[in-house]
């Protein structure tokens, strides 16, 4: 169970289904100015062409998307083969690819040696720093781009339809959960190859990004419907600041603990009720009042609980 922030303002979490097209940073600005706020953040860049969940944290809960960007994603990915891209996608020039037809027991065969970790090259189009500078700017410019392999993990790839109707430029949509940095661009880009040919990326869903599903996400219609008469509107579709956060202990504490809390003192450790049971590995605890609503998140030290971010204001002493 999820808590709601203690606190004025908007502070919660909008997970919003953003449309192929506009950028993440334009979800971002559209949501800025229906909340009347800097205060927004998103859990995830989405290239413009690729649509579904995005995750964006409002206020007090911009503190807490660091424990979201290491998420687990799933996409569904359209693939299209008989050809490579300049971007590994279906924006960049494309170059017809020689060698057989491609088939779908082929892919398939090939799919298997990509689950599990595997070691993967960026696209030379890409948001990644060379020297200084976006890959994607040194590409443009027509510098050779050397990205180093990183290592990434693929849960799940399947092939969930095949439409072989041009039997030179096949296209397979695939299922995929993998862990976050994985480019989904790299992973068509490679398929092709081990099949011998090419491919590239012809369309792409995030259908999850951590707890986060595309069944559940908000419409950009429904978000300015919810703005339609001010900021307000929105706490009508505002999740709360933990929302995500399942797996993460809890303890709920007195108002004599709040108020420590607030000041960043220790606290006794009260025990924390896990879904699992026992507490998280590595320490991390949500302190919640006698409300359910998120005091702060807070670590184990010494058997005792230490503040690590604090989401409620310490109260004025009285004078006199």
């Amino acid at each position: 169970m999820a808590h709601r922030s203690l606190g004025p303002g908007l502070d919660g979490v909008l997970v919003v289904a953003k449309p192929a097209g506009p950028t993440s940073h334009d979800i971002v600005a559209l949501v800025r100015r229906l909340a009347q706020t800097k205060r927004v953040g998103h859990g995830g860049t989405l290239d413009p062409f690729a649509g579904g969940v995005l995750p964006l944290f409002l206020g007090r809960a911009t503190r807490l998307a660091e424990f979201h960007l290491g998420a687990d994603k799933t996409y569904r990915a359209t693939v299209c083969f008989g050809a490579s891209s300049t971007t590994d996608d279906l924006e960049g020039e494309l170059t017809p690819a020689d060698g057989p037809p491609v088939e779908r027991a082929l892919v398939d065969a090939a799919l298997a040696r990509f689950r599990g970790p595997i070691r993967q090259r960026p696209p030379d189009f890409s948001a990644i720093k060379v020297g200084g500078r976006r890959a994607y700017a040194l590409a443009r410019a027509g510098e050779a781009v050397e990205l180093r392999e990183r290592e990434v993990t693929i849960h799940r790839a399947e092939i969930a339809s095949w439409d072989g109707t041009d039997a030179a430029r096949p296209i397979a949509v695939i299922e995929i959960s993998c862990s976050a940095g994985t480019y989904v661009r790299a992973l068509a880009r490679d398929l092709g190859s081990a099949v011998g040919s090419a491919a590239y990326l012809g369309a792409l869903t995030r259908t999850a990004s951590g707890p986060f599903e595309l069944d559940g996400a908000l419409t950009l219609e429904a978000l300015r419907d919810a703005a339609a008469d001010g900021p307000a509107g929105l706490t009508r579709v505002l999740r709360p600041i933990d929302a995500g956060l399942d797996h993460v202990p809890t303890v709920t504490v007195d108002a004599a603990a709040v108020a420590d809390l607030a000041k960043g003192r220790f606290i006794k450790d009260p025990g924390a009720s896990a879904p699992v049971g026992g507490h998280a590995g590595d320490g991390l605890i949500r302190v919640v009042d006698a409300q359910g609503r998120l005091v702060a998140l807070a670590r184990i030290r010494d058997g005792r609980l230490a503040p690590d971010k604090v989401f409620v204001d310490p109260q004025p002493q009285p004078v006199g």
